[in-house]
């Protein structure tokens, strides 16, 4: 564990933030950032796909305020954690298995700076998969809350087909860190205009959010390689055959998802006995970068949560 850099005033998280670059089982170095004040407990905050620690230092502060600390993580291959493609934009994973790896040292950290409990997830799209398998395997929380979680990718009708024997045939071939179709080496933030975006309806943050890769692209990332995606279908295919954990949960969904697929999202919370689906009006993938009220609902309720089961 040694310090990394962290943007906490272009992040606007709490003061006190500190970053930690710290080391796999398998070699590989992720970043962690820490908003260590809390008097109630700690929220793992596991971000999506292409996102990076300061993206949320606006929750942290939220959580903060509230009485919570926060950790937020940089998976491999985003983030300024390693990337182990061969181009650095490319989203890449050579196994979904290692995102647990990663956890695993960040919990470790946790526990060598004495970071006091309980804890509580919340976790947003990819977060959402890795959150879920983290869960099964007995993460330690008290509650948690989900925000659009990837427990299955959206496509167009009868693609998904399609999409499994394109990804795996170039994975066969070698050719697993080619992007995928539709996609390239662009961050989506930085190329899309707010008009029609698909992650939020609130301008300021999206503006916000178009900023911070402004003045550090270095954290952007493009779209994913092929390898990514065949590893990302099979994960959810698995977790839909699993039971859900015996642990108290919310997960929201906006009901103007266009992201991920809202379909197994509503399979797994139908039975979910400690879990309740909120479908979000009005609102797109990314319910904690919404419009205040929608914000406010997603922090109202999920710590109302936590703190019924403190």
């Amino acid at each position: 564990m040694t310090d990394a850099p962290l943007h906490n005033e272009m992040a606007q998280g709490p003061d006190g933030g500190r970053a930690y670059w710290v080391t796999t089982s398998d070699g590989v170095q992720v970043r962690m950032g820490l908003w260590p004040k809390g008097e109630k407990g700690t929220v793992l905050l596991f971000p999506g796909r292409t996102e990076y620690i300061e993206k949320y230092g606006r929750a942290a502060a939220e959580f903060g305020a509230r009485g919570y600390a926060c950790v937020a993580i940089d998976w491999r291959g985003q983030g300024l954690s390693d990337r182990p493609a061969l181009d650095r934009m490319v989203g890449h994973i050579e196994d979904f298995s290692n995102y647990q790896n990663d956890l695993a040292a960040v919990l470790e950290t946790l526990n060598q700076l004495g970071q006091q409990g309980p804890f509580y997830l919340v976790a947003h799209s990819m977060g959402g998969c890795i959150g879920l398998r983290a869960l099964l395997q007995g993460l330690d929380v008290k509650a948690a809350s989900f925000s659009a979680p990837m427990w299955g990718i959206r496509m167009a009708p009868g693609m998904a087909p399609v999409a499994r024997a394109l990804s795996r045939t170039a994975r066969a071939f070698g050719q697993g860190q080619r992007y995928a179709p539709g996609t390239n080496g662009d961050t989506y933030v930085k190329t899309f205009p707010f008009v029609g975006n698909v992650l939020t309806r609130d301008a300021d943050t999206y503006a916000w959010m178009q900023a911070q890769l402004a003045q550090h692209p270095e954290l952007a990332l493009g779209g994913p390689g092929l390898h990514w995606l065949d590893e990302a279908m099979r994960e959810c295919a698995d977790l839909a055959a699993q039971p859900s954990p015996d642990i108290p949960c919310l997960c929201f969904l906006g009901a103007e998802e266009k992201v991920v697929d809202p379909a197994p999202i509503q399979a797994r919370m139908a039975r979910w006995p400690k879990g309740k689906l909120v479908i979000v009006p009005n609102a797109e993938h990314e319910i904690m970068m919404e419009i205040p009220a929608t914000r406010q609902r997603f922090y109202d309720m999920t710590l109302d949560l936590f703190s019924k089961n403190a």
